[in-house]
């Protein structure tokens, strides 16, 4: 073996080494689509386990796929933009506001909530180092800790999903303690604290046509709150004879534009709610872990920890099944021009 090793440098080599192997390891948790009046949409956010916010272009990402969803490498998709959002995975990611003032708002395992200035973050370009880009959010929420014995502080709680209401001036944030907090956008307080859950939560809808929140834990319940009150008005929960003991968890939760509509997945179950009346009207099961459920008008898209995008009924019934490149997907996003997207690993 022969060559010239007069420049070789050692530490780029090294940092290529080190970028390959995050790359290998990242996970997309989230996905968001941009406000917009193009009805054929080319850009979405993302949030990832290395706790960056990112755009990429979806004609890109089609791009750089392989035929026939082989096993052939796909080749790397750089963002439009990449930010360095959280200290520790970024869990989600929602837009507060829909024009140019619009909000990119994100959560992590960090325990913050971060807003950024949308019209900036677009101007940021592309990454300018490893770590990507450095903007200062124009909202900075932390968690609040809580006293142990002898006064002692517990560890800040993640927060693992958030929801907004512009009307109302609220965030609404899923956090690891078990609670939900409603925070007021103009004076960055906590406005509520939602207790109750006695597992931390997963995920979180608002559902503002009725002034509540919905939440979904660990404890295998998903609950309705009012968020005038602060009090639990439903609980809702699978039935335990036909649920497993490790697959409680709610893992998701999704409404459908009426808000009269609730999909809740755990573990391998679905179930659907007619919210008005109070009545679970279908469960049913995949064939795998269903990790996020987003409503398409009358239908449910669910992705999971399969290569497949299914499609169900009210009824639980499964209308149809899209392979996808990823063996396993995190989030699935439908634009309001009726285009659905779902990225994984």
């Amino acid at each position: 073996m022969c060559g010239d090793a007069t420049n070789w440098d050692e530490d780029a080599y090294r940092e290529g080494i080190l970028k390959e192997r995050e790359i290998r390891a990242l996970t997309v948790f989230r996905t968001a689509w941009p406000p917009s009046l193009n009805p054929t949409p080319d850009n979405i956010v993302v949030a990832s386990s290395d706790g960056s916010i990112a755009s990429y272009s979806i004609s890109s990402c089609i791009s750089k796929l392989p035929l026939g969803f082989n096993n052939a490498k796909a080749r790397q998709v750089e963002p439009n933009v990449f930010l360095q959002g959280h200290d520790g995975p970024a869990y989600d990611v929602k837009f507060y506001g829909n024009g140019d003032d619009a909000l990119l708002l994100s959560c992590g395992d960090d325990g913050r909530v971060r807003g950024w200035n949308w019209n900036e973050f677009t101007q940021l370009g592309n990454l300018t180092s490893s770590k990507g880009n450095h903007m200062e959010p124009v909202l900075d929420l932390v968690n609040p800790q809580h006293k142990g014995p002898w006064g002692a502080l517990s560890p800040i709680p993640e927060n693992n999903a958030i929801a907004v209401d512009t009307q109302g001036g609220c965030i609404f944030s899923a956090a690891g303690d078990s609670c939900a907090y409603c925070w007021d956008v103009e004076t960055c307080k906590i406005k509520m604290v939602f207790k109750g859950h006695l597992d931390y939560l997963h995920c979180i809808v608002a559902r503002n046509s009725m002034n509540q929140i919905i939440t979904g834990s660990e404890d295998g319940t998903a609950r309705i709150w009012d968020c005038k009150s602060g009090k639990c008005v439903q609980v809702m929960g699978p039935e335990k004879e036909n649920t497993p003991k490790g697959s409680r968890c709610v893992s998701c939760i999704a409404l459908d534009t009426s808000e009269s509509w609730l999909a809740c997945s755990n573990g391998r179950g679905l179930s659907v709610w007619n919210l008005p009346a109070s009545e679970c009207v279908s469960r049913t099961s995949a064939t795998a872990a269903i990790q996020d459920v987003v409503f398409d008008d009358n239908q449910i898209l669910a992705v999971g920890a399969e290569p497949l995008l299914s499609r169900f009924d009210i009824n639980g019934r499964i209308l149809s099944q899209i392979p996808c490149a990823a063996q396993s997907s995190f989030s699935a996003s439908m634009h309001t021009s009726g285009v659905a997207y779902n990225i994984s690993k």
